[in-house]
């Protein structure tokens, strides 16, 4: 097992294509088929770097990049940090309202999409986000429409200088996480912070032999983007699909030999469904995390029927990797806990005043260590996110068991689920107060046993009208929100229920939600 100390990504990623220039990265796509070795996609990140100098990206710079998971991710990853500008990755989904917001605050000056996918237009999005006043070139991959610069000027063969000297405190990435606030929060890291969590990963792996990596996670989320970084040092062949079908998964799996992956319980669930269908063997994946969502303890003795022995994580954009389980720890630290803390990190409980709880007494969990982010891009959100000691509010509920494992038990934040994606209700309800038939709105999680959860509106309407589920995505279509925001359960009510001075009492319609739930299944 190598250690991964060094100072930036820039040296890192050079290191990782000199020692492992033969490492492959197998893209399965109906657009964008790949089958490149780590080398060659470096040589190809170098010269996009140089010639993002000669479209004028300076460093520090935020090149935005709104791709599915492309071999052209990694190489646009790859030109960002060769010339010392941040990487913005960014959800592929995000339609023009989250986008132009991500944009306009983080003042990025180039951004990177297809030209289409998935039946979306990026050039007719892109026009729908309004002004953007920072965004001097918007680079397309694919049918570059008049006034974009097509990718193919980014792989231009040019001279290449060597990689902009940055400080390891330099801010390296900018990643947008949805929260308890309407508005995405932007994440800075920096490349310290970065190498730390792959040094702690590489670290946590150490045991597994010629790792092979399977990855579901889109490189619009911290997970897709770690783990492809964690191809461009070196440490890991990987296999992607730009498009989630379990049946591809589990097929996926059988052929390379797959050895390690992480999954929601969506993901996971879909590859024990299809490789029951398909007669897939699974058996090659002896590293099988789970998480980013609630994990059933059904899936958990489903999976290990096959003869997996998947375990749990926790963290988060802001603390990419807190704890991690072991395929080793017993099924009952696998099944009820999150595993123990990383390399290098700490965690402690405090109660509601901030003030610190004895071990193994509940209360909200405070994580820091070396991959704890800088602060988020609004600085005026840091307040309420640090305790003195840069501790990290997590705003999740648990307490460390006698053998050290984190066991979450309740969530404070107002943030659903779904599928591993987090959903603020806030903006959820935003959109919903839109809505011309809706007098009031609260929105919750209900459990869902295909995405974990799922959005659930309770609704006020105005007197005479027939709202309709279908008539609440129809509104969201036209928004411009991402789809997997939309309400999939509508629930009319008279009123909801209310403290002494009216607040919504969101914890008296989870339950109804789970109670609804329940009656449905």
């Amino acid at each position: 097992m190598r250690e991964i100390y060094g100072p930036t990504l820039a040296g890192l990623y050079r290191d990782g294509a000199q020692r492992a220039a033969d490492r492959r990265l197998v893209v399965v796509s109906n657009v964008r088929p790949a089958d490149v070795s780590l080398g060659e996609l470096h040589a190809r990140g170098e010269i996009a770097g140089a010639n993002l100098r000669a479209l004028g990206v300076e460093p520090g710079d935020v090149v935005a990049v709104q791709l599915p998971a492309w071999s052209e991710w990694l190489v646009a990853a790859v030109a960002a940090a060769h010339c010392g500008a941040v990487l913005l990755p960014v959800v592929s989904i995000y339609g023009a309202r989250e986008l132009g917001f991500i944009l306009r605050q983080s003042q990025a000056k180039i951004l990177i999409t297809p030209d289409t996918f998935r039946k979306a237009d990026f050039a007719a999005i892109v026009a729908d986000c309004g002004p953007l006043p920072a965004l001097a070139h918007h680079v397309v991959i694919g049918a570059a429409p008049a006034g974009t610069v097509p990718w193919s000027e980014l792989e231009r063969s040019v001279p290449v200088q060597e990689a902009h000297s940055s400080s390891p405190d330099d801010m390296a990435m900018l990643v947008y996480t949805s929260g308890t606030t309407a508005d995405p929060k932007g994440v800075r890291h920096s490349h310290r912070t970065l190498i730390a969590e792959l040094s702690a990963t590489a670290w946590q792996r150490r045991a597994i032999p010629d790792e092979r990596i399977f990855s579901p996670w889109p490189p619009g989320h911290v997970a897709g983007a770690i783990s492809l970084m964690r191809f461009l040092a070196g440490d890991a062949s990987m296999v992607l699909a730009d498009q989630w079908d379990a049946g591809t998964a589990a097929e996926l799996i059988e052929r390379h030999a797959i050895n390690s992956s992480s999954f929601t319980p969506f993901h996971l669930s879909g590859i024990l469904d299809a490789a029951d269908r398909d007669r897939r063997d699974l058996s090659s994946l002896t590293n099988c995390l789970v998480g980013a969502a609630p994990v059933p303890a059904g899936l958990i003795a489903r999976a290990e029927a096959r003869g997996l022995r998947p375990y749990r994580s926790y963290g988060s954009s802001e603390h990419p990797t807190v704890t991690a389980g072991n395929s080793d720890d017993p099924i009952e630290k696998r099944l009820g806990t999150e595993g123990r803390l990383t390399r290098g990190n700490e965690m402690a409980f405090v109660d509601e005043e901030g003030r610190f709880l004895p071990d193994g007494e509940e209360g909200e969990l405070v994580t820091r260590g070396p991959e704890l982010f800088l602060g988020y891009f609004d600085a005026s959100l840091d307040a309420e996110a640090f305790l003195p000691g840069r501790w990290f509010r997590t705003g999740d509920i648990g307490r460390r068991d006698a053998d050290g494992y984190l066991v979450i038990t309740d969530r404070k934040k107002d943030v659903i689920i779904r599928g591993g994606e987090n959903i603020s209700s806030r903006e959820v309800e935003d959109i919903l107060f839109t809505h011309p038939d809706i007098v009031e709105a609260a929105v919750v999680a209900a459990p869902d046993a295909r995405m974990g959860e799922v959005v659930c509106a309770f609704v006020i309407v105005r007197p005479g009208a027939q709202l309709t589920l279908g008539s609440v995505a129809e509104h969201f279509a036209q928004a411009g929100i991402a789809r997997a925001k939309t309400p999939e359960r509508l629930e009319i009510v008279e009123d909801f229920p209310r403290n002494a001075t009216g607040k919504v009492l969101k914890h008296q319609l989870r339950a109804a939600a789970r109670a609804i739930a329940g009656q449905a299944t």
